[in-house]
């Protein structure tokens, strides 16, 4: 005999072997026992879910004599009949094939012939939503008013595409999804039965991209049978998947999460060379970040992601180094990928730009990204990481300010060099001072100790006093997410007033708040500018002055029009 495929070896033959699908099972078997069988039904939902076996099955138990439990028994001799492939009592007609006007036609005729061996004749139409709009036309006064041995089953993927006078004229079941606990029980009796050894790991794995249809776990187990040896391994199930090498997989990701742009570059084009296709790599990426999501913010996720032990150890290594918005941002820049591959020309580059992009948070304004480098600053000052500045002064031995100036030489501040990149934790390229000692010298009379003095604003020099101002702000003040914000303002001088400009109105509220408004203050006070002498604007948005000179202007002369540009 020729080799049948898993999924129709192991097709159900009685309704308790139908996997899940238990509101529909229940009420076929209670038509059955109590013998209320509808003229017309319509099973749909998505492909490998059981449409087709429980219609096969139905087909059978309501033509037995004898049902066990609302399924056929198998032994009656109106079993035995329709268990022949060339019975007519029972037909199976594929849509996708026979869609036009003239099958149905022919269909009307022959339903008004009495069955042979059993009580019914049984017309199973697969693939429903294919007839064309006329053959639905000719079925559609059968299928109202029928023989009263007729029954028709229509099976669809697609029930919107019924049309809704066929759709008002059937008993309409939905069918759902397996879920996957039930798919791995499944697919360990299968392997049982054939003698195949396994491993719980493949077996979750080929039932996770089964993606709840019976049929494609089956069709999948199927190859990997064929492929592994004695054994179903973890290893076989993902070369069978195509999956690239997880080791490939786990460096590329991890270089993407932690920000290392050359070495995530690298990767890429080094799995993209052994001629890895694009969108398959994206699905690996995709699935390698979701399981970092699952570790991340589930407790049970082990037994969640059922992998080995050595692969969720370092997926769970990977995912307490990075921060939640981190994942959640390079998560969404690959799923907005999949979807513009889809019309583009140059995938290889899509792929490339999103690896650049999610490797570089700091070129990317996004909200998510701005948390998550909000975040890596805390993490740095949370582990005690200062920049340190110390000044070297002139004493004597005897100064009575010596102890004084030692400590406040040695004082760590928040301070940081004028320049056009922003510092390192928000990513630009700023090393960390060498810290210098403090240098004691004999000197003939004593001096008074050195103080640190700040740099006063030069009038006029608006790149200076803002370099000025965020020294002194990270100086005075330890508010991580005030000091990230004004790294990203713009600035000029309007008259002898220093401005500072946001395009963004939630930034321009957050600046103008009380508590950091004082900040602001006192800190333009610190390098010798008073309240009166900067200003807080919003791109495009008048100040407080020029509407009230509108209003004045407007109260003054009443009869004027007067319009604002």
């Amino acid at each position: 005999m020729a080799y049948l495929a898993l999924y129709r070896m192991f097709r159900p033959t009685t309704l308790d072997d139908v996997v899940r699908q238990e509101h529909i099972v229940t009420i076929l078997k209670n038509q059955i026992e109590t013998g209320r069988v509808g003229h017309a039904y319509l099973f749909c939902g998505p492909r490998g879910t059981g449409k087709t076996s429980i219609a096969k099955i139905f087909a059978s138990a309501i033509n037995c004599e004898n049902p066990v439990n609302g399924s056929p028994c198998g032994k009656c001799s109106a079993c035995k009949s329709l268990s022949d492939p060339s019975n007519l009592d029972i037909s199976e007609i594929d849509a996708a094939s026979n869609n036009g006007v003239d099958e149905m036609r022919d269909l009307r005729e022959k339903v008004q012939y009495p069955p042979v061996a059993g009580k019914y004749k049984v017309y199973i139409i697969d693939e429903a939503h294919m007839l064309s709009q006329n053959a639905f036309n000719a079925l559609l006064k059968t299928l109202e008013e029928p023989p009263a041995h007729a029954v028709f089953i229509l099976a669809t993927t697609e029930s919107q595409k019924i049309p809704a006078t066929i759709l008002s004229r059937c008993m309409r079941f939905d069918f759902k999804l397996i879920p996957q606990a039930d798919l791995e029980l499944r697919l360990k009796k299968v392997l049982t039965t054939i003698g195949k050894k396994y491993e719980e790991e493949a077996v979750s794995a080929i039932a996770r991209a089964g993606a709840g249809s019976v049929r494609d776990m089956l069709s999948l187990a199927d190859t990997c049978v064929s492929y592994s040896g004695d054994k179903v391994t973890y290893e076989a199930v993902s070369a069978v998947l195509g999956k690239a090498d997880f080791r490939t997989v786990t460096s590329l990701c991890s270089a993407i999460l932690l920000g290392q742009v050359g070495e995530a570059l690298e990767r890429t084009e080094g799995v993209l060379s052994t001629g890895k296709n694009v969108g398959a790599l994206l699905v690996d990426i995709l699935g390698f970040l979701n399981d970092c999501a699952v570790v991340k913010t589930c407790r049970d996720a082990q037994n969640i992601l059922a992998m080995p032990k050595e692969t969720y150890q370092e997926i769970a290594k990977i995912s307490r180094e990075i921060d939640g918005h981190r994942l959640l941002r390079t998560t969404e820049i690959f799923v907005t990928l999949e979807n513009d591959l889809r019309y583009s020309a140059s995938p290889r580059v899509l792929l490339e730009s999103a690896v650049l992009k999610a490797s570089m948070p700091q070129t990317d304004y996004d909200i998510e990204s701005l948390l998550a480098r909000i975040s890596a600053l805390e993490k740095k000052l949370e582990n005690g990481v200062t920049i340190t500045k110390t000044v070297s002064v002139e004493t004597t031995s005897d100064s009575p300010n010596k102890k004084e100036t030692e400590e406040r030489a040695n004082e760590p501040i928040y301070d940081a060099p004028l320049m056009d990149e922003p510092p390192a934790e928000f990513g630009g390229y700023y090393e960390e001072p060498t810290p210098i000692k403090i240098e004691e010298k004999k000197v003939e009379e004593p001096v008074a100790p050195v103080k640190p003095v700040v740099k006063k604003a030069v009038a006029g020099d608006a790149k200076s006093t803002y370099g000025t101002f965020l020294r002194a702000l990270r100086r005075n003040s330890k508010n991580g997410v005030l000091f990230t914000i004004c790294t990203d303002l713009d600035y000029l001088y309007e008259d002898d007033s220093f401005v500072l400009i946001t395009e963004s109105e939630s930034i321009y509220r957050s600046l103008t708040k009380p508590e950091h408004y004082q900040i602001i203050e006192q800190t333009f006070e610190s390098i010798g500018i008073n309240q009166d002498g900067f200003a807080i604007r919003q791109r495009g948005k008048k100040s407080d002055d020029f509407n009230k000179g509108v209003e004045e202007l407007k109260q003054k002369f009443a009869g004027v029009k007067i319009d604002v540009k």
